[in-house]
């Protein structure tokens, strides 16, 4: 798999409520997406396009367990997520849910717009902006399918239809 987009980056800390506002919790993913981390750029949602890649600091989704959070970076076409540490529960819930978090200790060293590409099997994001490679924690290849699949429950579907 790679998976190769536009960085986006953002700080250490950013929380579940920053990425699925608690206000619109009750509306649709579609509204929910469109305020997908306005807090810390309020041109995120309107901006981000498909394939592009998140690059959080830190403690990326901290906080409640939403599922939302990682579905409104799915909906809004986000195709992973990097950061050097990740709120655990996000963490799980982004890989069930198809969208791919990487553990990458050497995140900080992307810059906004930067164009990046992932080898998540071997560990390893490229920097094409800046012609760099950092080591990233791989991902085993159950999970690298999983993603693949859109998520846990349409993996299991096709496990058990073949």
């Amino acid at each position: 798999m790679q998976n190769a987009g536009r960085a986006w980056v953002f700080g250490d800390n950013i929380d579940t409520d920053q990425l699925a506002p608690g206000i619109y919790m009750k509306r649709p993913i579609e509204e929910i997406a469109r305020h997908c981390l306005e807090a810390a750029d309020p041109h995120f949602a309107g901006s981000v396009g498909q394939g592009d890649i998140v690059v959080g600091g830190r403690n990326f989704g901290m906080g409640s367990s939403r599922e939302q959070a990682p579905q409104a970076l799915r909906h809004l076409g986000v195709s992973a997520v990097l950061a050097p540490s990740f709120g655990g529960i996000f963490y799980r819930n982004a890989l069930n849910l198809g969208l791919l978090a990487l553990v990458c200790p050497e995140a900080g060293k992307i810059t906004a717009g930067d164009r990046i590409a992932l080898e998540p099997e071997n560990g390893k994001v490229h920097n094409l902006t800046r012609n760099e490679i950092y080591a990233c924690e791989p991902i085993p290849m159950h999970l690298t399918e999983l993603v693949r699949a859109g998520g846990l429950v349409p993996y299991l579907e096709r496990r058990r239809a073949s």
